[in-house]
């Protein structure tokens, strides 16, 4: 009687690993594919919110932005604290001082954890101001939050390379 129990028992076992293998392999599928969803979702906030600064485009900014007084932005050495007081005072006067202006994203690596992502990035900044061009190269990181299935860059920090004022000519010598 105990080896027909066993025998009966091995097949039943054989099976019911198999289930549980198939809902473990699916269920780290299925989140191995969210986080690769969520780092495809953050990458994109981040070039479509760089492609509106480019635009000038107020309304689409306020879309990727934390509309709230917690938002950083630490860039050239100084802080806007507030998406408010930064779009306000900082970014709207910057957009419309810029004119054909060109801004890029590059090497944007994200890393996932829960309902927060933190990113690095390459940056290139160019347009024409009214007494000169820039043409500005640098890196950053933005911290982004899932709010309501929603990723809203919270913080980001900037920084470029200072490049030397360019040479003045000399003076030529007198003619005699």
């Amino acid at each position: 009687m105990q080896n027909q129990t066993r025998k009966l028992g091995t097949p039943f076992i054989v099976v019911l690993i198999a289930i549980l293998a198939t809902g473990v392999t699916s269920a780290l599928h299925r989140a191995v594919s969210a986080h690769d969803d969520n780092e495809k979702a953050v990458r994109e906030v981040l070039q479509q919110e760089a492609a509106a600064f480019e635009k000038g485009d107020v309304a689409a900014l306020n879309k990727f932005w934390a509309n709230d007084e917690w938002v950083s932005v630490f860039e050239s050495g100084g802080a806007d604290i507030g998406w408010a007081n930064y779009r306000d005072h900082h970014l709207i006067p910057e957009m419309k001082e810029l004119k054909n202006t060109k801004h890029r994203l590059s090497d944007i690596r994200v890393r996932v954890a829960g309902k927060t992502a933190w990113t690095t990035f390459k940056y290139s900044l160019a347009g024409d101001l009214k007494e000169r061009h820039i043409d500005v190269n640098g890196l950053g990181t933005a911290i982004l939050e899932e709010r309501n299935g929603r990723w809203l860059i919270v913080h980001r920090h900037t920084s470029a390379r200072r490049r030397a004022p360019a040479p003045v000519p000399a003076a030529s010598p007198p003619k005699n």
